[in-house]
């Protein structure tokens, strides 16, 4: 079991799991639980759905990427989510950090690639949770209506094994490949996120 570093138990500007309606929300989803595990199934799992997916949830400003504000807005894209996702965990005793991947999305919808120019996403977000004495990553991107209309199955956490984004749609057809992984920080790094993202060109 590796020694666990403090900063991933620890709010930060972006992860302020210190917050009252984070605090609050942690307790509500861990009660009448004591194991780590069924503590982050149970967070994975409200993020996932109760939090919904928007690839055009609003990002403008610092503010935006809070785990307190995305919680309040109840939607946000990929990164957005995974930042609460950790901040929950924190908030219930779970260390927890972001981790970030390249992908490429085959099956995001032609005009948005149009507008983008490509279906390459660099910087997607996901969590790792550090669970019976290992880490195990955790993507709650997608939530159940989304993948109902999108053809994809739902990624499913059992807080063992890594949950990731399928490879392949329910129909066969190629759905995500893990390009790079870039991989784990303890905050979010937003200026970096920004620099390399097409969706912050057009969308400022």
């Amino acid at each position: 079991m590796e020694r666990m570093d403090p900063r991933y138990l620890g709010p930060t500007f972006f992860i302020d799991s210190d917050q009252p309606s984070i605090i609050e929300k942690s307790i509500e989803l861990s009660q009448s639980v004591s194991k780590e595990r069924e503590k982050g199934i149970r967070i994975f799992f409200f993020v996932r759905d109760e939090i919904r997916y928007n690839a055009f949830s609003p990002r403008s400003t610092d503010d935006l990427y809070r785990a307190s504000r995305i919680l309040e807005r109840k939607e946000g894209y990929c990164v957005q989510k995974a930042v609460l996702l950790v901040a929950l965990a924190r908030a219930s005793g779970i260390p927890a950090r972001l981790r970030f991947a390249d992908i490429r999305a085959h099956l995001t919808p032609h005009e948005f690639v149009e507008k983008r120019g490509s279906n390459f996403f660099p910087f997607h977000g996901l969590a790792d949770l550090y669970i019976e004495g290992r880490w195990v990553r955790a993507t709650p991107t997608y939530d159940r209506e989304y993948c109902a209309k999108a053809g994809v199955a739902l990624v499913e956490f059992d807080g063992r094994q890594d949950a990731m984004l399928p490879a392949y749609a329910l129909d066969g057809r190629l759905n995500v490949e893990y390009v790079l992984d870039r991989g784990f920080f303890d905050d979010l790094p937003l200026e970096d996120i920004r620099r390399n993202s097409s969706s912050w060109k057009y969308m400022t």
